[in-house]
């Protein structure tokens, strides 16, 4: 099954490629998706436009800090597997294939 899934992954990336080529104007495209986040912020601050831009600023920088951890992981994970790899090296002679 894991390939079916691969190919229904590679198919829905197809899709969505050849949607967006076909975007002459991506703005007007995403202009609801931003429109309801901003209402999302503002019904969370009770209206008030300060506080909405508040949360969404705050809801910005969440979303850069799980990013920015998970390059962090992602290149602790990445010299571990290096350091990994050099110890076989030394204890195989480098003939580790």
């Amino acid at each position: 099954m894991p390939r079916a899934t691969s190919e229904a992954r590679l198919v829905a990336s197809i899709a969505a490629h050849t949607s967006w080529a076909n975007t002459e104007n991506r703005s007007a495209r995403t202009a609801p998706a931003r429109r309801a986040l901003d209402e999302k912020f503002l019904a969370e601050a009770g209206g008030d436009p300060a506080r909405a831009e508040h949360l969404r600023k705050a809801h910005f920088q969440r979303l850069a800090l799980k990013s920015a951890q998970s390059r962090r992981r992602a290149r602790e994970a990445t010299a571990a597997a290096q350091a990994a790899e050099a110890e076989l090296d030394q204890l195989t002679g480098g003939d580790a294939a």
